[in-house]
């Protein structure tokens, strides 16, 4: 429990100090931290038969997130997303060369991995960009109420938990934690509410709704990841905390949610 408080510690001082430095900083950050949950999918997804692109699928990753960097520092870049393209191509074609019993499976894992983990990212990146400069209070606020949904889940969980939300895949999951995960991202969520008043309560209030049903479903779906490739982390980077894959997957969720609906506000 110490070395897991230890290191979570220092872990959300780095990751505080990437959003309130400058929108760059948190760009480059994020990217980079897309890059390594990135990695983590694909050793989880690994085996004997199966051998996504890593290398390849990284490669894919930056054609699409270094335009997204580039677009929110000079606007009007969205054009260099068009080389994404022509990697796709190419990892599809490296394929036919490789000696595999599954290619297609390979190939799936590779697209698999971008979609599922760098997409998201990308979208919590752009979510601070809506306004049209950068604003760190979405993406700082989007993780305060992961992270009171993850503790108020835990606590309640612990204290009251009976009912079980998703034994199969999740079973310390419970429906008291979820409610008691919803009560404090709420509360929280009132208090950003008074802090970064750019967004009046009611909508703070249902950001904070999403990440909650976002965030436990991408917890719950890497967790069905998991057993699926009997692993009990997605690595081991983190002590106490397994991989970055494990903290992040309520965000995969949760972020793309959250650009939707903070996208249809800034647009009307």
């Amino acid at each position: 429990m110490r070395t897991r408080a230890i290191t979570g510690f220092f872990f959300i001082l780095v990751m505080l100090a990437s959003v309130l430095f400058s929108g760059y900083v948190f760009l480059v950050f994020f990217m980079l931290l897309s890059l390594l949950c990135l990695d983590e999918f694909y050793r989880l997804v690994k085996t004997d038969e199966i051998r996504p692109r890593r290398i390849m699928g990284g490669i894919l990753a930056l054609s699409i997130y270094l335009p997204v960097i580039y677009y929110f520092q000079q606007s009007g870049s969205q054009k260099y997303l068009i080389f994404a393209v022509p990697v796709t191509i190419i990892i599809s074609i490296a394929e036919l060369y490789r000696r595999s019993l599954n290619p297609f499976i390979n190939l799936a894992y590779t697209f698999l991995g971008v979609c599922y983990i760098i997409l998201p990212f990308c979208l919590f990146s752009a979510s601070s960009f809506l306004s049209g400069e950068y604003n760190f209070h979405i993406s700082l606020g989007t993780l305060i109420l992961l992270w009171a949904n993850d503790t108020g889940a835990y606590l309640f969980g612990v204290k009251f938990g009976k009912n079980k939300l998703f034994e199969r895949h999740s079973p310390k999951k419970s429906w008291e934690g979820f409610f008691g995960g919803m009560f404090c991202s709420l509360l929280v969520a009132f208090i950003l509410s008074t802090q970064y008043p750019e967004l009046p309560v009611l909508h703070w209030a249902v950001m904070s709704l999403l990440v909650v049903i976002g965030g436990t479903f991408g917890d719950l779906c890497e967790s069905m990841l998991k057993r699926s490739t009997g692993k009990k982390d997605s690595g081991s980077v983190l002590p106490g905390h397994g991989g970055f894959l494990d903290r992040f997957d309520g965000l995969l969720f949760a972020a793309p949610l959250v650009f939707v609906y903070l996208y249809l506000i800034f647009s009307f």
